[in-house]
């Protein structure tokens, strides 16, 4: 996908890392191999989180700071409150962190099969506009595209965030040679705006590819005024 757009230098987890988040190794210390290196692309293996890729390709491997980090395309949605535990918007976010535009690209098919020539083919416009015009320092851009063929999808569209959540269930089974009790994570997402306009999942429900500007600042600024309370209580005790 990215190809036409410039010299690539890829750094990438050496093993899934799925529901990474936002995490780093600081305990034991990362590996990087160069994979294989040619023409306008380079291509090394981390044992890091997707955001120590980031960094170490940062701090260490890149000669300069890239045009664009792009993370994906993923195998499955990263939309409304998955992008909360994806590797592939915290690589995403770290670059945004660290001063660069970048795009996180997600497909919601996780069969071992899924087409990804329309994720590729709008992935190519999207980077395309994003290389010309730019976009808001501190800004990545959570991209996922429907499981449809090009000719189904209707379009883009620049959404909010969907309010959601998953709803965990583990199921036990036993280990078959010891016996020992282990635990599987299944569930399910409950919507708690279906149909609403203006979201990533009624965007994609509706066959569009949503685009979410996204940042790290995690504060709720129009919870501020009201919980001041709590400053109150600090005069109070004095």
């Amino acid at each position: 996908m990215l190809s036409p757009f410039g010299d690539l230098f890829v750094v990438a987890p050496d093993l899934p890392r799925s529901g990474a988040s936002h995490a780093l190794t600081v305990t034991t210390p990362i590996t990087v191999d160069k994979v294989r290196e040619s023409e306008g692309v380079a291509v090394y293996a981390c044992s890091g989180t997707p955001t120590d890729c980031v960094k170490v390709a940062m701090s260490c491997l890149l000669p300069r700071q890239p045009d664009l980090m792009v993370s994906g395309i993923n195998h499955g949605s990263n939309s409304s409150v998955s992008v909360i535990y994806s590797g592939t918007m915290g690589a995403a976010l770290e670059a945004a962190m660290l001063g660069m535009p970048s795009i996180g690209f997600s497909l919601c098919d996780h069969s071992l099969d899924a087409d990804f020539s329309a994720s590729i083919r709008y992935g190519k416009i999207i980077v395309q506009e994003v290389l010309t015009n730019g976009m808001p320092k501190g800004i990545t851009l959570n991209v996922n595209i429907p499981a449809l063929p090009f000719d189904k999808i209707k379009g883009i569209r620049i959404c909010r965030q969907n309010k959601g959540m998953w709803n965990e269930d583990f199921i036990m089974k036993p280990d078959p040679v010891t016996g020992e009790k282990q635990y599987w994570l299944t569930g399910f997402y409950h919507n708690e705006e279906a149909g609403a306009e203006g979201t990533d999942e009624t965007a994609l429900s509706n066959g569009y590819i949503s685009v979410v500007p996204t940042h790290f600042d995690m504060t709720a600024y129009d919870a501020i005024d009201e919980m001041k309370r709590l400053e109150k209580l600090y005069k109070d005790e004095k």
